[in-house]
């Protein structure tokens, strides 16, 4: 240890612990990644209360549905009207549709909840694999109803998830819950920032995004390489959050929280520096560019869309959902979900 690290380390109020680490330089920003205007003319639905609508979800009636900072779930019908659902007493993240219409939360606060019409809300996990759920972001459920979530960080919560990014520890977990028996198990750990999950079609692998590495890495569910945990996508251009499951034009969409942050990526292997980063106001720490960005990703991890805002744009998007000729999008601190309608398919070659 240095001794400037040492000093930055008597004076630190955060708890972090960095570690050093080399971030790539990120892609070019040309070709498909080049910027557009997409994203400047979405449709806002405003919440009626709160902020924040971090996740979306499109239910079987499709009406979607979202989760703001003050618990409450929203769902809205076809011209934009919201009627609360129900109030986890939490924070909710994640939301999912299940095949009876129920709806599955992950809730920061409360861990993975299921909520029905009359707006009951059941605890399925506050703990998984022995530990409690720190930060529970984000999920997919199979169609046996399986659910596959993420643990974000096994040290700080979603409101102090600055620290982790600054940390990079990897400390995120992807785990497995079987609502029947109410069991969890490991998929995967050693994450950084676990964040979205996307489930294939075929359910042979799950995705989980890793959003201090700006990469998504792949989880084998079937064949000779069961249990197997690689990179599937990396060097992503900006810092991914949630995502789809695999859709039936074999897209996996993506939403890029920011563009990446320079003074993040030049802090990497100076933990000290870190160490002092995160002990500074909030306003003068690396702060994401408020421009909304979401990219499509074909099964083999290559982007074949990206859509963009400029400056002051929807943003930041956290959450992003394909129904019916519409993207969805959410965001952590807006004040309403939004939508736009979905580009021209590309020509995805079937299959990996």
């Amino acid at each position: 240890m240095t001794f400037f690290e040492s000093l930055a380390r008597t004076f630190d109020r955060t708890g972090v612990d960095p570690v050093v680490w080399h971030a790539p330089p990120p892609p070019p920003l040309t070709g498909v990644l080049a910027p557009n205007g997409v994203l400047d003319g979405v449709h806002r639905w405003a919440l009626p209360t709160g902020e924040g609508p971090e996740d979306v979800a499109v239910d079987h009636d499709g009406r979607v549905v979202t989760g703001g900072n003050d618990g409450r779930i929203w769902r809205f019908d076809s011209r934009g009207d919201a009627t609360e659902l129900a109030n986890t007493g939490g924070r909710p993240l994640g939301v999912e549709v299940l095949d009876d219409g129920r709806y599955l939360i992950c809730d920061a606060e409360r861990g993975v909840l299921r909520v029905d019409e009359k707006g009951r809300v059941d605890v399925l996990a506050d703990t998984a694999v022995g530990r409690p759920l720190v930060a529970c972001n984000n999920s997919a459920v199979g169609r046996d109803g399986v659910v596959y979530f993420t643990d974000s960080s096994a040290h700080f919560t979603i409101t102090d998830h600055r620290y982790d990014l600054l940390e990079h520890r990897g400390t995120g977990r992807l785990l497995r819950l079987d609502p029947r028996t109410g069991e969890t198990d490991l998929l995967a750990e050693g994450l950084q920032f676990a964040n979205g999950v996307g489930l294939a079609s075929d359910e042979s692998f799950v995705l989980v995004a890793e959003t201090g590495s700006y990469q998504i890495s792949r989880v084998d569910l079937t064949g000779p390489s069961q249990g197997r945990t690689s990179v599937w996508a990396e060097n992503l251009p900006g810092i991914p959050d949630n995502m789809t499951s695999e859709t039936r034009d074999g897209l996996f969409w993506v939403a890029l929280y920011s563009p990446r942050m320079r003074l993040l990526d030049l802090l990497a292997p100076y933990p000290a520096l870190r160490i002092v980063a995160a002990n500074l106001p909030e306003a003068v720490q690396p702060n994401p560019v408020h421009a909304g960005w979401v990219v499509a990703l074909d099964r083999r991890g290559g982007i074949v869309h990206s859509l963009r805002g400029g400056k002051g744009s929807y943003a930041p998007v956290t959450g992003v959902r394909e129904h019916d000729g519409w993207l969805y999008l959410g965001s952590l601190t807006a004040d309403a979900v939004a939508r736009v309608p979905l580009p021209p398919r590309p020509d995805i070659a079937a299959g990996e």
